[in-house]
């Protein structure tokens, strides 16, 4: 199969059907490859902060997300030090809650949203490499459909959406333009039967647990902390599910009395060492965007609006491209620069939280980042549709 349309897209989760979705609405012709077949879940805490449910709202998706049955957010609590406040979630940059919908759903709904709009959604597809003309552009994507039988792609440009460990960032050469040590950890698990009343967030010495409200009255439970903690924990305990549940009696023990009456509804997963690390955004023919471009520790939350800022920013840079009102090359050098300003408060803010410093300074950059994110959410306002 040897297909060709302006823009190829590898990886159809938040960065990907997001960038897919702005483009067909702009008009442009675009495939989305994917290996997984959706519904299908990924690893995510999938919280979404106010800043990618401006986006939502925006791409008029915010109504569609909550008619899945996510419920919306209105209260979020902090307690630290043994003391808890609850705030309701403010009105600001045209919405006045959060969501944290499954990703086997979210993603879901995103992908359709944008083959309405005119993009072809390939799942089970798997890419496995690039290729290039003879001015060394990158040109096409191959790999292998669901039969093992070979297809390739080709694109006037080719976006790797495709996460952490993405083949188009390896396969294009992208450098690493700045890394910093993976030294947190993020596990979570789903626990119902307990009654959730918004957003808890809990800081506890070296440590900050979570509770996000999702599908079917269930509740995702998490614990970020330093890597070397999470791995005393599972290395006390015979089973993951015991460890998790050890390490939640410590970092947040009312939380953990309250989960006795529950149950808990799926297994324990995460990531026992989370990389900071961002790599060049684009080339000859090829651009990245969401995780492949930029990933962060989770104990931000960042990871999903993130994406759909980048993929708002790259669509626009790719559109000026495609219409030739903008040079290529100065089109995504000014998709690079607005990535890079976008990020840089929310990212040092991260790696100085994901350092776990002490229980007060880390409250203090709690309060700064919940400023940063509302400023985000209010820039994004004048971002073009």
């Amino acid at each position: 199969m040897n297909t060709r349309s302006d823009v190829v897209i590898v990886g159809a989760r938040a960065a990907g059907a997001a960038t897919a979705l702005l483009l067909a609405r702009l008009g442009h012709d675009v495939v989305v490859l994917d290996r997984a077949v959706f519904p299908a879940d990924t690893l995510s805490t999938h919280q979404i902060a106010r800043t990618g449910v401006v986006q939502l709202h925006r791409w008029g998706l915010l109504d569609a997300v909550l008619g899945t049955g996510a419920p919306a957010i209105r209260r979020v609590s902090f307690t630290a030090g043994g003391e808890t406040v609850t705030r309701a979630v403010k009105d600001k940059a045209g919405v006045d809650l959060l969501v944290a919908p499954r990703r086997q759903v979210l993603d879901t709904l995103l992908a359709e949203a944008a083959a309405r709009a005119g993009a072809r959604i390939r799942f089970g597809v798997t890419a496995t490499g690039l290729r290039r003309d003879g001015t060394g552009r990158v040109v096409a994507v191959t790999g292998h459909d669901g039969r093992g039988d070979p297809v390739r792609y080709d694109g006037r440009f080719v976006v790797g959406a495709d996460g952490l460990r993405s083949m188009v960032a390896r396969e294009a050469g992208a450098a690493v333009v700045e890394e910093h040590a993976a030294g947190g950890a993020a596990q979570y698990a789903y626990y119902d039967g307990v009654p959730w009343d918004g957003i808890e967030l809990i800081i506890a010495d070296r440590a900050l647990t979570g509770v996000f409200p999702t599908h079917d009255g269930a509740a995702c439970v998490w614990i970020c902390g330093p890597s070397g903690d999470a791995h005393r924990a599972r290395r006390a305990r015979p089973t993951r599910a015991e460890a998790f549940t050890a390490y939640l009696r410590r970092t947040a023990p009312e939380l953990a009395r309250r989960l006795e009456h529950g149950r808990r509804v799926s297994p324990v997963t995460g990531m026992l060492r989370t990389p900071n690390v961002r790599r060049a955004a684009h080339g000859p023919g090829w651009a990245l965007v969401g995780d492949a471009a930029y990933h962060r520790d989770a104990v931000t939350g960042l990871g999903i609006s993130d994406a759909y800022r980048d993929a708002e920013l790259l669509a626009a840079a790719l559109d000026a491209a495609l219409r030739g009102t903008t040079d290529e090359r100065a089109a995504l050098a000014g998709y690079r620069h607005r990535h890079e300003l976008a990020l840089r408060e929310l990212f040092d803010l991260t790696l100085a939280l994901a350092a776990y410093p002490p229980v007060p300074r880390f409250v203090e950059l709690q309060k700064r980042l919940a400023v940063a994110i509302d400023t985000a959410a209010a820039d994004l306002l004048t971002l073009s549709q």
